[in-house]
């Protein structure tokens, strides 16, 4: 499939148009990033693979006792009456 679109400029930059159908057929959409070369004189825009990030349970976890040290230092400001409009 060949579609013809037109170099324009946006700011400092060079901005192409994708149309929808080539990014249904690249796979991808508005937001992801391309990587783009030039082969034997042609633009190749191919789609950058998101490298899938597994985090440890420790990673998960980083910061937990901070967190329980806050909530029980502020649960006073959760008691008492209510001073304004609350809802109740």
């Amino acid at each position: 499939m060949t579609i013809t679109t037109k170099i324009r400029r946006q700011g400092g930059a060079a901005v192409v148009t994708i149309p929808p159908v080539m990014l249904q057929m690249l796979q991808t959409q508005v937001g992801d990033q391309l990587s783009l070369t030039v082969a034997d004189g042609a633009l190749v825009a191919r789609p950058v693979e998101r490298a899938s990030r597994r985090y440890t349970l420790s990673e998960l976890l980083k910061g937990a006792e901070e967190m329980q040290r806050l909530s029980a230092e502020t649960a006073g400001a959760l008691d008492g009456d209510a001073v304004g409009r609350e809802i109740g």
